[in-house]
């Protein structure tokens, strides 16, 4: 079976998931070709669960070692090239995402030309409700920092797992410097937009269950800012300044010069205003000028980033033709 001309492969990445990995086995599509479950070192019988599937689809690779969903999708993706699929889907191992959704992420990739398609659970003020309001605000939050990371400023949601990717992008990445861990999906988006890959957000709500998140906040939430903030300075790096330099380099650099000038002028005058001193105009003036002209200049900067982000397909649909 093919998709649109495409040959298809799931990734499974499971880790402690023996209750539900049947689930998402037997619900898979019949157009998806390969179905690669990716145990990562599960202390629980996940493995046993998947071997005594009798989908001839299925493939099991185990960890053997605990390297982390990212690390596990990364395994899935080299072993789906390896089997010569076109596209690779992410299909969570806790039946999170609905399979009923897959044909409408595989059109964007198999023929409407993106190089990368992703699920967007918050597609309407509806989406959010019945979430804490900790974790609407933390969600909105880390989406910006994603979209001023990542130069994908059309995108939201990006924790959001369910993604499509063609594998000739792929192969144009260098998958050993994609964080492996719950930055993921963050780390993936910058790589891909240096690689300027057309991207897009399709409308899929999630399915939640009873699972409880083991994700620790005091550990990811620091190494997730670190992440994107190196992430930003590598993008404007090869994007702007090695591969074309760009006035959005010059931009910002001089944007942030002159605005730290500012900030750190305007601390002085508070200072010296706080001790009974008197500010004149001028010194007023040399922290007021730099302030606004480089907010100006990085407000530039921004509005060109977000007009190149990569939103415009430019791949060509599969050929439909039918593989042995």
């Amino acid at each position: 079976m093919v998709f649109e001309g495409a040959r298809i492969a799931a990734i499974v990445p499971a880790y402690n998931e023996a209750k539900m990995i049947t689930t998402v086995i037997e619900t898979m599509p019949d157009f998806v070709d390969h179905i690669i479950v990716v145990d990562d070192c599960s202390p629980d019988n996940t493995s046993e669960v998947v071997r005594a599937s009798t989908d001839p689809r299925v493939v099991l690779l185990r960890h053997e070692v605990n390297k982390g969903v990212g690390g596990a999708i990364i395994t899935g993706h080299r072993h789906a090239m390896d089997l010569g699929a076109d596209v690779n889907v992410i299909m969570a191992g806790d039946a999170q995402m609905d399979p009923a959704y897959l044909p409408s992420l595989l059109e964007r990739v198999t023929t409407q030309g993106y190089g990368f398609a992703k699920a967007n659970r918050f597609f309407a003020p509806e989406s959010f409700r019945g979430m804490p309001r900790y974790r609407v605000f933390g969600n909105v939050v880390l989406s910006f920092m994603t979209k001023l990371a990542s130069g994908y400023w059309h995108l939201f949601d990006p924790q959001n797992g369910y993604t499509a990717i063609r594998t000739q992008v792929l192969r144009r990445l260098d998958l050993d410097r994609v964080a492996s861990r719950y930055s993921f999906e963050n780390d993936l988006l910058v790589h891909l937009n240096i690689l300027q890959v057309p991207a897009v957000d399709v409308p899929i709500p999630a399915v939640y269950g009873d699972e409880v998140s083991s994700i620790r906040l005091s550990r990811v939430v620091p190494e997730l800012l670190a992440l994107l903030t190196k992430g930003f300075w590598r993008r404007i790096w090869y994007r702007y300044v090695l591969w074309s330099f760009s006035p959005i380099a010059l931009l910002l650099a001089l944007g942030l010069l002159l605005f730290g000038f500012g900030l750190v002028v305007a601390i002085w005058v508070c200072f010296q205003v706080a001790s009974s001193s008197v500010a004149t105009a001028a010194t007023v003036m040399l922290a007021a000028l730099p302030l606004m002209i480089g907010t100006q200049m990085l407000l530039s900067g921004l509005q060109l980033d977000i007009q190149a982000s990569p939103s415009t397909p430019d791949g060509e649909p599969f050929e439909r033709v039918v593989r042995s």
